[in-house]
């Protein structure tokens, strides 16, 4: 093989694989992370959904019903961000563009992971504005979205920036 060749490089970063081989193997990996927060996702969804439906529901203040609406659109933009991918990879597949399809894929799951993110932390203050009129529940809500924050992006892009050796 010539020198600076796909393949030469392959194994100047420990990897020996092809573009297709490379756009397989992220594949694989990111279904898999898909389906972790897939299932989370679909879980409080449906509880959420739920929760108009209950008698307690008609007894919460505007402001409440609010918060419920916002987290229900979050959650449901969430779900369709997450399963996204999933239709993209049917309706491409067999055409030939799976490393296109794997940065669409990253980026739909990306965004799911942000409302995720919303979605949590809007349920939580929900729950807690419901529970107890204290007036530390912003305060707390705060702390926890701080380390959603940490564990979800901070950690992980550290971890990117610090030990990161040329293209992955």
């Amino acid at each position: 093989m010539a020198e600076g060749s796909k393949a030469e490089t392959g194994r100047a970063r420990g990897r020996n694989e092809t573009e297709e081989e490379r756009a397989d193997r992220r594949w694989q990996e990111l279904i898999q992370e898909i389906r972790v927060a897939q299932t989370g996702v679909q879980i409080i969804l449906g509880f959420l959904l739920t929760v108009a439906f209950t008698p307690h529901f008609q007894g919460l203040g505007q402001t409440d019903k609010t918060i419920y609406i916002v987290t229900v659109v979050l959650g449901s933009l969430a779900t369709g961000a997450l399963i996204g991918p999933v239709a993209l990879h049917r309706i491409v597949s067999g055409r030939k563009v799976k490393p296109q399809a794997v940065v669409w894929a990253s980026r739909l799951t990306f965004t799911g992971l942000v409302l995720l993110l919303a979605t949590l932390t809007t349920a939580l203050l929900l729950v807690l504005r419901v529970v107890t009129q204290d007036s530390y529940v912003p305060w707390l809500v705060c702390g926890v979205f701080a380390w959603y924050l940490l564990c979800w992006f901070a950690i992980p892009l550290w971890v990117r920036l610090r030990y990161t050796v040329g293209d992955y």
